[in-house]
């Protein structure tokens, strides 16, 4: 399992305990706003909206927070131009990072994310500059204790799965975005509890970092995550989960 999932892995549970809640319903509104503009309001037909939507309710977002969402991103309730816009860069120990973002103001974004690249060790970079190192994936994280191995690889791979592994105590199933949620409602299917399911960007290889690096890199991380504009982050460290669950 690649250092970005160790740390969607642990930032997952955490979520579900702490009291971020509604700076995750602002997240996910920006998301389904953005997927209804581009690719129009019906689900069936557009993908990023359908996982978009499966991401709000698995956080508990009402239907009608995202019903308004999906009517702003449509035109057929007013609502603010928002543009989603990727920025690039490198922590600590010279870690790639890609910031997805959703913002009403880019040149305000910019400049934001910028200062928190350079106060937290690292520095953005030029368009391109890190954005080869990745490859969107699905991901699906599923706890040892909760499936068969054999019976969950069957039950992925006939679904379209590319692969699974096993790392620090769970069961990671990758996929191809178009396959992912083919997979995810298979598992579902048979009742296999989810600790994680996402389509995001992984690392193809990975920066080993330790000490005051890791350190600095996950705060890096926690900041950038915690700005409003921003969606996901990306990178392509590699930390021992036990780092991670202590910072």
């Amino acid at each position: 399992m690649s250092g970005h999932s160790k740390w969607a892995s642990i930032k997952h549970k955490k979520a579900a305990t702490d009291a971020k809640r509604g700076r995750a319903f602002t997240t996910l509104i920006k998301e389904i706003t953005v997927a209804a503009r581009m690719g129009g309001g019906d689900a069936d037909g557009n993908p990023r909206l359908r996982t978009a939507i499966a991401a709000a309710k698995a956080q508990n977002m009402p239907h009608d927070n995202i019903k308004r969402a999906i009517l702003k991103g449509t035109g057929e309730l007013p609502g603010q131009q928002i543009e989603d816009y990727v920025l690039e860069g490198y922590g600590p120990g010279g870690a790639a990072v890609l910031v997805e973002c959703l913002t009403d103001n880019r040149n305000r974004t910019v400049a934001e994310i910028r200062h928190t690249f350079g106060k937290h060790g690292g520095n953005l970079g030029e368009a391109g500059c890190v954005n080869w190192m990745f490859e969107k994936k699905g991901i699906i994280l599923v706890e040892q204790g909760s499936a068969d191995e054999d019976q969950l690889m069957e039950l992925a791979l006939e679904a379209g799965a590319d692969d699974l592994g096993t790392e620090d105590g769970n069961y990671e199933i990758t996929t191809s975005p178009s396959a992912f949620e083919a997979v995810r409602a298979a598992v579902e299917g048979k009742g296999i509890p989810i600790v994680l399911a996402e389509v995001s960007m992984h690392p193809q290889s990975t920066v080993r970092l330790e000490g005051k690096e890791a350190e600095k890199m996950l705060r890096l991380m926690e900041v950038l995550e915690e700005h409003d504009d921003v969606q996901t982050v990306s990178a392509n460290f590699d930390i021992d989960a036990s780092i991670m669950e202590q910072m």
